[in-house]
C-alpha cells in the first residue's frame, strides 16, 4: 500500500519541517553558518598565500611571537 501526495502539498509539508528545525535548533544552524564561513575564510588566506612569494619559517615564528 503506497502513500500518495501531491507535489504542493509535499513542499508545504517540507518548508513546516524546515521552518521548525531553525526555529529549535538555532545552535545547530549558527554552528553550520559559522563553519561555512570559517572554510570560505581559509580558501581566500589559501588563494591569497599561493599569490605571495614564500618566506622563512623563521620569518613567519618571528611574526608570530612578535608583540602587536
Amino acid at each position: 500500500m503506497a502513500i500518495s501526495i501531491d507535489d504542493a502539498k509535499f513542499r508545504d509539508m517540507l518548508k513546516a519541517v524546515v521552518v521548525e528545525v531553525l526555529e529549535e535548533r538555532r545552535d545547530f544552524v549558527k554552528e553550520i553558518i559559522e563553519e561555512a564561513i570559517e572554510e570560505v575564510a581559509m580558501a581566500r588566506a589559501i588563494d591569497e598565500g599561493f599569490a605571495t612569494s614564500p618566506i622563512s619559517r623563521d620569518e613567519v615564528f618571528s611574526l608570530l611571537e612578535s608583540p602587536r
